[in-house]
């Protein structure tokens, strides 16, 4: 169910991850995602599973919300394993007629699968633990030096967190239409491909409008609280680095470090 999509919502909470300071969980998190793609054996690829269990262990988000963030992702990670098992290199352990299944294949696979994982795990938890108006400010500060090109940062900054924000209202507002539809006798799970994709247009319709109007509405409230941009604005809550920032920053270096030296000194498999 659409309501079970838990991309971009945020779980109030205490922990470490939570009181970090905004900016500093975006570059980590940065940093976390490419040093996935730096793994080429199983050593390294374990090190960053561990970290990232560690990671959602800190956080104190429930298992059960962080397996609801990963639910959209499920079909791409199924799809991805299986297109990599017939496209590796070296001596095939099976062989179907053209097809071949190769050790290659098979540990390419499991990398390609660890690291959708890891990617999606560590987005979805920079907004659990941080608020829309902490990522704005957070996204707003690190591109601020875009100004000396003229470019509107703070724009910028406010469109992408109003996007991220708006995605649970949105999926939330398809699965009423999806309801809606079917209590008037719409069928949208049975028959072909063209059948079913027919059977879109009535919710994207609605859709489209109910987004129109929530947009409208949006842009009314902001102009009634004299919202003129980021131009001379003052903000409530000022970010400041702290100890645990730092420490985190740290961390993050010593296990970035450490994914380096094992792809370089360990042999890869992939």
């Amino acid at each position: 169910m659409m309501s079970d999509v838990t991309i971009g919502q945020y779980y109030p909470g205490d922990s470490i991850l939570h009181r970090m300071d905004a900016r500093m969980k975006i570059v980590l998190s940065v940093f976390m995602m490419v040093s996935a793609f730096l793994c080429k054996n199983f050593i390294s690829l374990a090190l960053a599973a561990a970290i990232m269990i560690l990671v959602c262990i800190i956080s104190k988000v429930a298992p059960k919300t962080i397996l609801k963030g990963l639910k959209p992702v499920i079909v791409i990670v199924l799809i991805t394993t299986i297109l990599n098992l017939f496209y590796g290199t070296g001596e095939p352990i099976v062989r179907l007629g053209i097809i071949k299944i190769t050790m290659n294949g098979i540990y390419t696979s499991i990398f390609m699968a660890v690291r959708i994982i890891i990617l999606v795990v560590y987005g979805v938890m920079l907004t659990y633990t941080t608020t829309p108006t902490s990522l704005t400010d957070a996204i707003e500060s690190l591109l601020k030096p875009l100004t000396l090109m003229h470019v509107d940062v703070h724009s910028i900054a406010m469109t992408m967190t109003i996007a991220l924000r708006f995605i649970p209202t949105l999926l939330e507002e398809v699965d009423k239409i999806i309801s809606a539809q079917k209590s008037r006798g719409a069928d949208m799970e049975s028959g072909g491909l063209l059948k079913r994709a027919k059977a879109v247009i009535p919710i994207m319709i609605p859709l489209f409008v109910s987004s129109f109007r929530r947009a409208n509405e949006l842009a009314y409230a902001m102009e009634c609280r004299c919202y003129r941009g980021g131009k001379g604005r003052t903000k409530m809550n000022v970010m400041h680095m702290h100890g645990r920032d730092y420490g985190a920053l740290a961390f993050t270096a010593v296990y970035f470090a450490s994914i380096i030296l094992l792809k370089i000194f360990v042999k890869s498999v992939i």
